[in-house]
């Protein structure tokens, strides 16, 4: 899709890049090759510049590039492209609050292996690992993640960013990631029903008394909500696509959820759950 893409060009939203496919450019080379477009000759000659550029970008693999031009809605538009060098992230915290709040783990699923750091372990080389991504995936990241990962580390996260919340938002699927995980009929097994409050009153318990199984349950419930970023991201691409049935494209495959390496521990859950009954209204979204 992103080779049928115009809307990362100067002057190019979806209604005209609509009126080029109409009038049957479907691929940058197309405008390349001099195929007629109802545009002046000073827009085709910006386009054809415009192609060019993103020809080169593409080879040389470069995300930011596109992620700079195309708004958060269309940046699922990069996925199959440049998913081999891609991070799926997510963070949780102490709460909302990135100035006065802390990042107490982080876990990273690259389509290979699960990494996890802890505060106090080896939170610092998670600044290491996230430099040598490209493109990073989130749900809600751009808006929480993201923000709390530069404030603490004091850095500038500068891969491109694909945010779940808004590919599913622009489809008209809306609501935190739990909410669209049920929506695709994903089941979490032992960690179904924890949020975002829970992993606080989980990293609490382990600081607190040292309790490595509330530790546990809290990295459990962290990679999944890492993990399953994958296939989130799988089955958003393909429902966009579906949009463009000109372009013929085929649909990504789901793959195999990695094993998680962490177990949630129903007992702590329980115990967690006897004391504070009424919950709490903590999210990230």
């Amino acid at each position: 899709m992103l080779e049928r893409t115009f809307c990362h060009l100067k002057g190019i939203g979806n209604t005209t890049e609509a009126k080029i496919w109409e009038s049957g450019v479907s691929h940058w080379n197309d405008i390349l090759e001099g195929t007629d477009i109802p545009f002046s000759p000073a827009k085709v000659n910006e386009l054809e510049i415009g192609c060019g550029e993103s020809l080169k970008r593409l080879k040389e693999c470069d995300p930011i590039w596109f992620a700079d031009r195309l708004p958060a809605s269309d940046q699922w538009r990069l996925y199959p492209h440049f998913r081999k060098n891609i991070a799926y992230i997510d963070i949780e915290t102490t709460g909302t609050d990135a100035h006065c709040c802390d990042i107490t783990t982080i876990a990273l699923w690259n389509g290979r292996e699960v990494k996890t750091y802890v505060q106090g372990r080896n939170l610092h080389e998670f600044e290491e690992e996230i430099a040598k991504y490209q493109m990073i995936v989130s749900f809600n990241g751009k808006c929480f993640d993201v923000p709390f990962i530069e404030k603490y580390f004091g850095i500038k996260v500068k891969a491109a960013h694909i945010d779940l919340r808004f590919v599913f938002r622009s489809l008209g699927i809306t609501g935190g990631l739990k909410g669209i995980e049920h929506y695709f009929g994903m089941d979490r097994g032992d960690a179904e029903g924890l949020d975002g409050y829970f992993a606080v009153l989980l990293w609490n318990e382990y600081e607190m008394s040292g309790n490595e199984k509330a530790l546990e349950t809290l990295l459990a419930y962290n990679v999944l909500d890492s993990v399953n970023l994958e296939n989130l991201m799988i089955r958003g691409y393909n429902l966009h696509i579906e949009r463009f049935p000109q372009h013929d494209l085929e649909p990504l495959s789901t793959v195999p959820e990695p094993l998680n390496p962490f177990k949630a521990h129903i007992d702590v859950v329980e115990s967690i759950r006897r004391r504070y009954p009424s919950g709490g209204a903590f999210r990230k979204f």
